[in-house]
């Protein structure tokens, strides 16, 4: 199969991603997606403070399966050398790529300077990948927003920053930091990028159904899609298929394999709570729903959670039966 684009050497095999997003993009269901037609992962970001201070949760999150490869390991930090060092320490793990996270719009985050908050000072942000890119083995990316604010939209100064310093690729997210995630992602500036960079850019943003990624592929010229809220509860995007093609029965089983995938990796108890937030996003559209999910939240079992939508399904096939 010809790939897409190359990462430096690395060949990827795809134009669809799953953002790296907090308590949704970890191993099970990235497996999930990955099935699904995803042509690369990558894990929910973790602090170059946690890695160093051997932080156990840190370092869980990093995890992944050999049939994720290319994985890429995403970090955020606001030191130059803290960050190497970490890097340097993760590299270890085997990832085949490395993202530097400078789109991360949480206040506690973005304010002390890291995430988002890198973007105030493009200097630092060549120094960083200076130094990464001379320290480590594998390629070095990095995840933007366009600016902090519209009134310092510097998303081509700091594109070229990355790339002058050795980034391999470029993931733009089409909103600033004070947008967080409202208003409407601006694939103009992410096609500037792109016109303006020899490495691959990946667009993300408001790609929300299968004609959306057409449209951002086509306006941008992106060579890669990254899907974040869009693909909460709707694996079947990687497919090029609608949630509106997925029948009851498809979501249904669906529910119970990522459940059963939840509890092989998290053990039964935190399995179950940490798949309640995805159980309702798979019943999202569905008619009538509203009431059902803070029942759906508030279940400790896995049968709870099944025999509830099982019903509401029945009780919704009927009801379009009739």
């Amino acid at each position: 199969m010809a790939h897409r684009f190359l990462i430096r050497d690395i060949p990827i095999h795809g134009d669809l991603i799953l953002a790296p997003m907090a308590g949704f993009s970890d191993i099970p269901y990235r497996l999930i997606c990955r099935e699904f037609g995803m042509a690369m992962s990558y894990t929910e970001v973790i602090s170059m403070d946690g890695v160093l201070w051997g932080n156990e949760k840190t370092f869980r999150l990093i995890n992944f399966m050999p049939v994720e490869r290319p994985i890429t390991f995403q970090i955020l930090g606001n030191d130059e050398d803290k960050i190497t060092e970490a890097c340097l320490k993760i590299e270890q793990l085997g990832p085949d790529i490395i993202d530097v996270n400078m789109g991360c719009s949480v206040s506690d985050i973005a304010g002390k300077g890291a995430g988002a908050g890198l973007l105030k000072d493009p200097s630092k942000i060549g120094r960083i990948f200076k130094k990464l890119t001379s320290a480590l083995k594998v390629p070095v990316t990095g995840k933007i927003r366009l600016g902090w604010d519209n009134q310092s939209l510097n998303y081509l100064e700091v594109a070229k920053i990355l790339e002058d310093n050795g980034a391999s690729l470029v993931a733009v997210h089409g909103r600033t930091r004070s947008q967080f995630f409202h208003g409407k992602a601006d694939w103009d500036a992410i096609a500037e990028i792109k016109q303006a960079l020899k490495i691959p850019v990946i667009g993300n943003g408001d790609v929300k159904c299968t004609a959306d990624i057409e449209h951002i592929k086509r306006h941008t010229g992106c060579d890669g899609v990254m899907i974040g809220r869009g693909a909460i509860g709707n694996p079947w995007i990687f497919q090029r298929k609608d949630r509106s093609q997925v029948s009851l029965g498809e979501r249904l089983q669906m529910i119970r394999r990522h459940l059963s995938l939840m509890q092989a990796y998290y053990g039964e108890e935190l399995g179950v709570k940490l798949f309640r937030k995805h159980a309702t996003k798979y019943i999202t559209g569905l008619q009538g729903v509203a009431e059902l999910r803070p029942r759906i939240l508030a279940c400790s079992r896995s049968d709870e959670i099944i025999a509830l939508i099982t019903s509401y399904m029945e009780r919704t096939k009927n009801h379009v039966a009739a």
